[in-house]
């Protein structure tokens, strides 16, 4: 090219698309000021696009050609906008959206406003994001379906779910990427029911489905336990031929580890040709939740043989397995590995876990000195103290943690509920007068306590002496035949001065212990409505208590059923009146 005197601007297009590199694009660029063709709108809109687009481009350096555009192009702004849209500064898409705005020699295209929303949706400025959808109407984009498709997906983003769903709504025409992104929304931001909801309405639409479908709804089975509903969503996979698609695969994986299905979620683990990390993840993850410390190690063992390179989530479901099952030299262990051999820098999750691994294991001495050298302080990890210090009934060490909570900040009912646990436990009634007081004076609420069960595709929700379903007496009554039918197997009923869950707040208030709490009422509906020896499944946004784990325990062996509860830390297996977790939770 540059013996060329006068190439022709054909040429420099040509030479432009094999440029890989921002050094090569440079010299490129000298050459085009040196023929004078600076001002050749093509040349100068593919230079732009590289620096703005590419991963070998510069932002920088495409700022430097932007603004030395005459009059920049649709195109030349598109390109700068969306380059830093997806970049670290998605603030200058902005910026830079403001001035074609005002600018009066070009206007915005649906491209542009994309690229516009989804920079709202990262620096979540919900203001702009509903500026710019006025824009949007004002230039008659309103029925554009890339355009909506983002607009909803940045009004989810920015926590406005019911704006994203009356853009929904509202659209003419959807495809299916629009219904795909709908559901994705509401899964991502917590509205798992809707989702599932929604995708009844797509079948009723004759929609269809691909794999980006199932990966949503499989997310949203997984986080409220809708097992048979995710069954479904692996007997569709099979049929339409996804299953060989890694992500629907690996949804799925994750899907049965949470709704307690380990040997499901194995299954198609072991049956997966390609595997990748996040494969690995969800295997590991899901055995040390459910407690299985032993199987987590050895798979992250076959994981290394494989060649496959562990992450931070990685060490994260190993730590969870070792402390759940007690291993307490195999958690040291790969707690100083993940540093020393795989150079990831343990963050507060994992320290969390080790935290609660000396916990659980009694060595609060410990647990406290980690806290002191961890360089976090966080409110989990001495939260995650606190709970340790109800189990073995350590007040010194509890103080400790309940005045660094204090310290930071970051009290809640659940930490003052437990610190009168402690308190009640050494019979120290000042004490326990005095969290009640604080708790009363500052006006602090505990959470409400729900737990949900599944009946035949349809989630059943309950909360500490609910009375709304329209059943409430045949569940009650059957709840005082199953304490009967505990009782005459030897159960008590706990008479706790104050019953709490670790970590967070309770279903009781202080000194009561004879609240129906959730998950007995929801056992109660589970057995009057499904089959002998069926599976009873449990979620449990909190702890269990120690009075319904030993309650429930006793129920799988008068009624001879499995009764899998997944709380807010692991999954509890019951069976012939044990546990999967021995006690040890």
């Amino acid at each position: 090219m540059l013996k060329c005197h006068s190439p022709k601007p054909s040429t420099i297009l040509t030479i432009l698309q094999g440029c890989n590199n921002i050094k090569r694009l440079k010299k490129i660029h000298a050459y085009v000021i040196i023929s004078g063709l600076q001002h050749h709108v093509t040349i100068s809109n593919r230079l732009l696009n590289f620096c703005a687009v590419s991963v070998a481009g510069s932002m920088s350096y495409a700022q430097h050609l932007f603004h030395h555009m005459d009059n920049p192009s649709t195109e030349a702004w598109n390109s700068i906008i969306r380059g830093f849209a997806q970049s670290s500064s998605p603030c200058q898409a902005l910026l830079y959206y403001n001035a074609m705005i005002s600018a009066s020699f070009s206007q915005p295209n649906s491209y542009i406003f994309s690229f516009v929303l989804k920079a709202c949706e990262k620096i979540k400025d919900e203001k702009k994001c509903g500026e710019v959808h006025g824009s949007i109407i004002r230039r008659g984009y309103e029925r554009d379906i890339i355009v909506c498709t983002n607009l909803m997906r940045s009004y989810a983003g920015n926590e406005f779910m019911e704006s994203a769903r009356r853009v929904f709504d509202d659209m003419s025409d959807r495809d299916l990427v629009s219904w795909n992104c709908m559901i994705s929304c509401y899964s991502q931001a917590g509205f798992h029911q809707d989702a599932l909801t929604l995708y009844n309405q797509m079948q009723d639409k004759n929609v269809g489905l691909d794999g980006f479908t199932l990966v949503g709804l499989t997310a949203s089975c997984a986080h409220i336990g809708a097992l048979n509903v995710g069954i479904e969503m692996h007997k569709i996979a099979r049929k339409k031929g996804f299953m060989n698609d890694i992500y629907v695969a690996n949804a799925l994986i994750d899907m049965y580890a949470k709704c307690g299905s380990l040997d499901s979620a194995l299954s198609i683990f072991n049956k997966m040709k390609k595997k990748d990390v996040l494969t690995w993840n969800s295997m590991i993850v899901g055995y040390g939740v459910h407690g299985h410390g032993d199987k987590a190690i050895s798979l992250f063992k076959k994981m290394l043989m494989a060649g496959v390179q562990p992450n931070s989530i990685t060490f994260l479901g190993l730590l969870c397995g070792c402390s759940h099952q007690g291993l307490v030299e195999e958690g040291i262990q790969y707690f100083h590995l993940m540093s020393s051999d795989f150079k990831l820098k343990p963050e507060v999750k994992h320290y969390g876990c080790m935290v609660d691994l000396f916990g659980r294991a009694g060595k609060l001495d410990e647990a406290l000195k980690l806290i002191k050298t961890s360089f976090f302080d966080a409110p989990v990890l001495w939260r995650t103290l606190l709970s340790s210090c109800k189990i073995h009934r350590n007040v010194m060490i509890g103080e400790i943690a309940m005045n660094n909570l204090v310290h930071v900040g970051m009290p809640n009912a659940g930490d003052y509920l437990l610190m009168a646990t402690l308190y009640a436990g050494a019979k120290d009634t000042e004490g326990v007068s005095r969290m009640r007081k604080i708790m009363q004076n500052q006006g602090i609420k505990t959470t409400v306590a729900w737990s949900w069960i599944e009946v035949e595709d349809q989630i059943y929700k309950f909360v500490v002496n609910d009375s709304s379903h329209p059943d409430s007496c045949k569940i009650y009554a059957k709840l005082e035949e199953i304490i009967h039918q505990a009782a005459l197997l030897g159960y008590v009923q706990e008479e706790e001065a104050i019953d709490t869950y670790p970590l967070f707040s309770t279903e009781v208030s202080l000194g009561s212990s004879t609240s129906k709490h959730s998950e007995k009422l929801a056992i109660a509906f589970g057995l009057i409505k499904t089959p002998p020896e069926s599976c009873l499944r449990i979620m449990k946004n909190l702890r269990v208590c120690n009075d319904c784990h030993t309650f429930i325990k006793y129920i799988s062996k008068a009624y001879d059923r499995e009764i899998i509860v997944r709380d807010r830390v692991r999954f509890h297996h019951f069976k012939n009146g044990l546990c999967s977790c021995g006690d040890y939770w």
